[in-house]
C-alpha cells in the first residue's frame, strides 16, 4: 500500500462520499491511488479548481457533511482559494487535500514550486499541514476533518508527489509518533444558568420583541417557533438563515439587510427588544439603533459572541439546547398588538412585491421571472442564488415552505458559485430538484463550462433535474446600479456592458434542455417545462436592466440620486427613472404609481 492509498482509505473511514477535484501532475500519485480503489470515494471532475471547491461547499451547505476537494500543486492550489474562502466566511467545514512538487525540489525555484503552507496560512488558518513522511499522515488527515467539522471551517493537507508514492507505514508506539484516531462526537454545549436567567429577564421585560435567526439557528426549528409565539416576536432571517424558518408563517418577515425586505426594516426600526439566534449578521445600521433596544445573543461560536450590537446577555451555546432551556423561564405575552402590526407589514409587504412583479418592462422584468417561480417551487427543491442583482430577487420573491433549502455566498458575496453550488447539492441529494438563479455576468464567468459538468453526471442522479435561470440583461446589474444609487455616477460601459451569449442554445450543443424567454406571457411556461425534465436546463431570460434592485428602504436621497445618474450619463434610459419611483411609491402608496 502506497500514501496515496492510504489516504483514499481513511477519507472512505471517515465515510466521505465525494471528492470535487480537478486532476494534475502534483496529485499523480493519488490519481493512480483512485484507479486502484475503484473510484471510492467518487471523484467529481470540475471543469476548473474553483468550481470544485464552490462543489465542495455546495454539498457541504446542503448535505451538512464535510465537503472535500482536490487540486495539484502550483495553480491548482491557487485556483481553489476563492472557494475555499467562500467555505471559510460562510463557516462550512470544507477540507482542501493538495499536491506539492517533490520534497528534494523544494527550495529550488521549481516548476510550480509555491509556499503552500504560507499561501494557505489565513484561508486554512485552524489547521493546516504538510505530510512529510507516511507516519505523519493519519494524524494530519484525521485532524483536517475533525477541525473542519467542529469549527465550521477550511484545513488543508499538503502532500508531496514524492510522498505520495512512498511505502505506507503507520505511526508506531514509539517517541515522537503521533497515532490517530478516526470520528468525531457529538456535542451541543450550553450556557450557564445564570446566564440563561438573565437573558430571560430581558426578554420578558420587552413589548416588542424582535427575533433575527442565522444558519446556526436551522437545526432548531421547532425552537425557535416555540420562543416567537411566546414572545410575540416577528423573525427576521439573515441571508444565510433564509431557510430556517418558513415564510408561510405569518409572523415571518422575510431577509434582512441591503437585500432584504421592508417589513425586517420595519421589524427593526421600531422593536425594544432584540434577540438573536445563530447569525453574525454584519451590517449594524439594520440593527436597531444602539439606545433602542435591550439585546440577548445566542452563538455557537465564544470567538463570534458580542459582534454587531451591545448585547446585554450573550449565550453561549447550540441554538436549539439553549433554547429548550430558554423557554420554560419565558412568560408569554399577552397583548398581541406587536404581532399584529408584524404580521400586516409582512402581508402588505407580499402585496407589493406581486405588484412589483407586474410592472410591465422591456423586454422581460427579472421581479416577474422570480416571483413566477416561488408559486412554483416543489416543496423539496434546492435553490442557489449567484452574487448580484439576482441575489436581490431570490431573497425577496421566493418563500421558503416545506423542506426547501436555499444559499448563496453570504459573506464573501462572489461571483459565480450558483452553478457550482446547484451541482454540489445534486451529488448531496440527488433525488432532489435543484435550481440556480444566475446573473449574465456570473453565467459568463464561471456557469457556462460548469454546465459540461452536469451533462457529465446528470444521468447518475435519480432526479435529473436542474435549473439554472440565466437573467440575461447585458449588465452588470448591482454594480450599476450601486454606482448610480450611491455615487450618482451614470453607467460606465466599458466595465458594465457584456455581451449577449445564447447560453440556452449552448445548453443544447451539450445534450441539454434550453429556451430563451423574451415575452412575460412564455415565463410561467418556461418555468413549469424546466421543472418536468428529464436533464439539466438553462433558461435565458432576457430582462430588462431598468428595474433597479434598489433597497426596500432605500432613501429618496438614493432614489434621486440614482435618477440623476440615469438622465445625465444615459438619458435613453429614461425609463428607469420610471421604474425605480414607481416601485418606490408602490410601497407607501399600495395601487398607486401605475400611470
Amino acid at each position: 500500500m502506497k500514501v496515496s492509498d492510504y489516504v483514499l482509505q481513511r477519507l472512505r473511514e471517515w465515510e466521505v462520499e465525494y471528492v470535487f477535484a480537478y486532476p494534475g501532475d502534483g496529485i499523480n500519485g493519488i490519481l493512480a491511488a483512485w484507479g486502484r480503489a475503484e473510484d471510492r470515494p467518487r471523484f467529481v471532475q470540475a471543469r476548473h479548481e474553483e468550481m470544485a471547491a464552490f462543489e465542495a461547499v455546495g454539498y457541504a451547505k446542503f448535505s451538512g457533511r464535510t465537503g472535500v476537494c482536490a487540486a495539484t500543486s502550483g495553480p491548482g492550489a491557487i485556483h481553489l482559494l476563492n472557494g475555499l474562502y467562500d467555505a471559510r466566511l460562510d463557516h462550512v467545514p470544507v477540507v482542501a487535500i493538495v499536491g506539492q512538487t517533490d520534497r528534494s525540489a523544494m527550495g529550488g525555484s521549481y516548476q510550480q514550486e509555491v509556499d503552500l503552507l504560507s499561501l494557505y496560512k489565513d484561508v486554512a488558518s485552524e489547521f493546516c499541514e504538510m505530510v512529510t513522511v507516511p507516519e505523519q499522515l493519519p494524524n494530519v488527515l484525521d485532524r483536517a476533518m475533525r477541525v473542519a467539522a467542529a469549527r465550521r471551517t477550511v484545513t488543508a493537507v499538503i502532500i508531496p508527489a514524492d510522498v505520495q508514492e512512498l511505502d505506507w507505514e503507520p505511526p508506531a508506539h514509539a517517541f515522537k509518533q503521533v497515532p490517530s484516531s478516526l470520528g468525531l462526537g457529538r456535542w451541543a454545549p450550553i450556557p450557564a444558568e445564570e446566564d440563561l436567567a438573565r437573558a430571560a429577564e430581558i426578554l420578558n421585560a420587552g413589548e416588542k420583541v424582535a427575533m433575527l435567526v442565522g444558519q446556526g439557528a436551522r437545526h432548531a426549528r421547532a425552537e425557535v417557533e416555540e420562543t416567537a409565539e411566546l414572545l410575540g416576536a416577528g423573525v427576521a432571517k439573515a441571508l444565510l438563515g433564509k431557510d430556517v424558518l418558513p415564510d408561510t408563517l405569518v409572523y415571518v418577515t422575510g431577509s434582512i439587510g441591503l437585500l432584504g425586505t421592508r417589513p425586517s426594516y420595519e421589524l427593526m426600526r421600531d422593536c425594544d427588544t432584540l434577540l438573536v439566534v445563530g447569525s453574525s449578521f454584519p451590517y449594524t445600521q439594520f440593527l436597531p439603533e444602539f439606545d433602542q433596544a435591550r439585546a440577548v445573543q445566542i452563538e455557537l461560536d465564544p470567538s463570534m459572541v458580542g459582534l454587531r450590537y451591545p448585547f446585554e446577555a450573550n449565550l453561549v451555546g447550540d441554538a436549539a439546547e439553549t433554547l429548550r432551556r430558554l423557554i420554560p423561564m419565558l412568560e408569554r405575552k399577552e397583548d398581541r398588538s406587536w404581532r399584529k402590526t408584524v404580521e400586516e407589514n409582512t402581508a402588505r409587504w407580499w402585496e407589493v412585491m406581486q405588484r412589483r412583479a407586474e410592472v410591465s418592462a422591456d423586454p422581460l422584468n427579472p421581479e416577474h421571472v422570480v416571483h413566477a417561480l416561488d408559486a412554483l417551487l416543489p416543496e423539496d427543491a434546492i435553490v442557489a442564488a449567484d452574487s448580484g442583482s439576482a441575489a436581490n430577487w431570490y431573497a425577496r420573491h421566493l418563500r421558503m415552505r416545506g423542506t426547501m433549502r436555499g444559499s448563496l455566498s453570504g459573506t464573501l458575496a462572489t461571483m459565480g458559485p450558483g452553478v457550482p453550488y446547484a451541482i454540489g447539492a445534486k451529488f448531496a441529494h440527488p433525488d432532489r430538484p435543484a435550481i440556480a438563479i444566475v446573473g449574465d455576468g456570473a453565467m459568463q464567468m464561471n456557469g457556462l463550462a460548469e454546465l459540461i459538468t452536469a451533462a457529465k453526471y446528470y444521468q447518475e442522479w435519480s432526479d435529473p433535474r436542474l435549473v439554472v435561470a440565466v437573467l440575461n440583461n447585458h449588465d452588470l446589474n448591482q454594480v450599476t446600479w450601486e454606482m448610480r444609487a450611491m455615487q450618482g455616477a451614470p453607467q460606465f460601459e466599458a466595465s458594465q456592458s457584456i455581451p449577449d451569449v445564447r447560453y440556452a442554445d449552448i445548453a443544447v450543443l451539450l445534450g441539454l434542455h434550453g429556451v430563451r424567454v423574451e415575452q412575460p406571457e412564455d415565463v410561467e411556461p418556461v418555468w413549469r417545462q424546466a421543472l418536468a425534465a428529464d436533464r439539466p436546463f438553462v433558461i435565458d431570460f432576457r430582462t430588462d436592466p431598468a428595474v433597479p434592485p434598489i433597497p426596500p428602504h432605500a432613501s429618496w436621497d438614493q432614489i434621486t440620486s440614482a435618477a440623476s445618474a440615469v438622465l445625465h450619463g444615459d438619458s435613453d434610459r429614461a425609463a428607469v427613472v420610471k421604474q425605480g419611483v414607481k416601485a418606490k411609491i408602490q410601497e407607501f402608496l399600495p395601487g398607486r404609481g401605475k400611470g
